[in-house]
């Protein structure tokens, strides 16, 4: 966190443009470009915003730790799942989305998303998040009564 002339912290934020596919058939898969962002006042969570045709980005937030795990193996159920895979001979992340408005498959590069949760990790390291909110002061100051 950076502190401003009056001392207080002023959040950090850590983000990366890059496109995904979006996967349409096994055989078929369109160019979606997407927003990766991760603020230290919100520590927990990852937020992607996919800019599509409709004039209206879509914003997704979900766990920071499900994106981390899902680069290695099979992560998350419901809403968000994600898992690694191989496409072409790349290694890719692939991001399963689902809505009431509709479900989607999404592929993201895995070196551009593995080196922006580096350093979404060195900024606030796992453990450490509690901190971020003031969670452990307020705990503490209730705990002191």
């Amino acid at each position: 966190m950076h502190t401003d002339p009056t001392g207080s912290a002023r959040p950090t934020v850590v983000e990366r443009e890059l496109e995904l596919r979006l996967i349409l058939s096994p055989e078929h898969g369109v160019p979606v470009p997407a927003r990766l962002t991760y603020h230290t006042d919100d520590p927990y969570a990852v937020h992607v915003t996919f800019h599509i045709d409709s004039g209206h980005p879509v914003h997704w937030t979900f766990a920071r730790d499900l994106l981390v795990e899902g680069v290695f193996r099979p992560s998350g159920h419901g809403d968000v799942r994600v898992w690694p895979s191989k496409a072409e001979g790349r290694s890719v992340v692939l991001v399963a989305l689902s809505s009431p408005d509709g479900d989607a498959l999404l592929e993201a590069p895995t070196p551009q998303v593995s080196a922006w949760l580096e350093r979404t990790l060195r900024t606030v390291p796992p453990g450490t998040e509690g901190g971020r909110l003031g969670i452990d002061d307020g705990l503490a100051e209730l705990l002191a009564r």
